[in-house]
């Protein structure tokens, strides 16, 4: 009865083991659901944001008095433009970037210091979202980092991409090199130690010498 007893609570004990086993790995599933849901929700979050910032890049180009630049030196000129006696407004705040939580953007520049063309988060992470974006977020797809989600000044107001090559704070695109120009091909001299002269004609062979008319075949008659 003892040693039945015994089995029995190992049994027990072995199946509470298993029991805990497939809890853990069913809390650790659904915490990891839970944390790719809540990342695509940052990175649907962050669609949406430099949309916001495309838009107000936008409408500073648009706005641009006559003579004055068209791109803004500081995202700060986007809250009060102040090409204008009364500023005027393009943007209601700096946003924060919701994928790494802080209000720092990296800048998209003509050149070094040149004016503001675009914006893009600092983060390196994978993004989830790889393809089926909206038309106003066409070249989006199958990026290696979130860096390179680049959200420009368009006239359509519309995001564009640069190539998938660029840096994580990526400056204006080298200019595409010119096509070389075409050289005429040589035209082929002929080598005088291979001119032979013309071929000649071959010899004909002798003719056959013929009987004269009316000279009979029979010579002995």
């Amino acid at each position: 009865m003892r040693s039945g007893k015994h089995r029995q609570g190992g049994f027990t004990y072995l199946g509470l083991i298993v029991f805990v086993f497939i809890i853990g790995l069913v809390g650790a599933a659904t915490l990891k659901v839970e944390a790719l849901l809540r990342r695509a929700q940052l990175e649907r979050e962050l669609l949406e944001t430099g949309a916001q910032f495309s838009a107000a890049l936008n409408s500073y180009a648009a706005a641009t008095p006559r003579g004055q630049p068209r791109a803004p030196m500081a995202l700060d000129d986007l809250l009060r433009d102040k090409r204008f006696p009364n500023p005027r407004r393009h943007l209601r705040k700096v946003f924060i970037d919701p994928v790494t939580g802080k209000p720092e953007w990296g800048l998209v520049r003509a050149g070094e210091a040149g004016p503001i063309l675009g914006v893009h988060s600092l983060s390196q992470a994978t993004p989830l979202k790889q393809a089926n974006f909206e038309p106003r977020f066409s070249g989006f797809e199958n990026r290696e980092h979130l860096a390179q989600w680049l959200f420009m000044a368009q006239e359509t107001g519309a995001p564009v991409l640069l190539p998938p090559n660029v840096p994580a704070r990526p400056q204006t695109p080298p200019a595409t090199p010119a096509p070389p120009t075409p050289q005429p091909s040589p035209v082929p001299v002929p080598d005088p130690s291979q001119d032979e002269g013309p071929a000649e004609a071959p010899e004909e062979p002798p003719s056959q010498p013929q009987d004269p008319p009316g000279q009979s075949q029979d010579s002995g008659r």
